[in-house]
């Protein structure tokens, strides 16, 4: 399946998240702000990146931006993870490069046709 960089600093989303993610078949990687998140991005490769949003160090929309801004991990796609649910917090996600949008708590069911059609495009583009 995907190799996933879960960025996240509350362990118990993060244990959450990772344990249903692999359940899945995914590959996980985790980061617990956003400065890891930029390295491993780097290190890794990942297939695709969760990204909470509110991040210590580096903040998510901050590591977003720098990933964006870097070639060889510009084109992973990023999903936003957030407890900030105004649309404005969608837009502001969206300017800073993120492809997608969940709010906390995450809906795992809808969040995984996010993660499958974002894989897709990838493979068909």
């Amino acid at each position: 399946m995907a190799r996933i960089l879960v960025v996240e600093d509350n362990e118990v989303n993060r244990e959450m998240l990772t344990r249903r993610l692999v359940r899945k078949g995914h590959e996980v990687s985790i980061a617990v702000d956003g400065q890891e998140a930029v390295t491993a991005a780097s290190a890794e490769t990942p297939d695709i990146i969760l990204m909470d949003m509110s991040l210590p160090v580096i903040d998510g929309w901050e590591a977003t931006q720098m990933i964006r801004a870097t070639d060889t991990i510009a084109h992973i796609p990023i999903i936003a993870l957030t407890a900030h649910a105004m649309e404005s917090d969608r837009g502001k996600a969206m300017d800073a490069g993120c492809d997608e949008f969940e709010t906390k708590p995450i809906r795992f069911s809808i969040l995984m046709e996010k993660i499958e059609a974002l894989l897709e495009q990838g493979r068909s583009a």
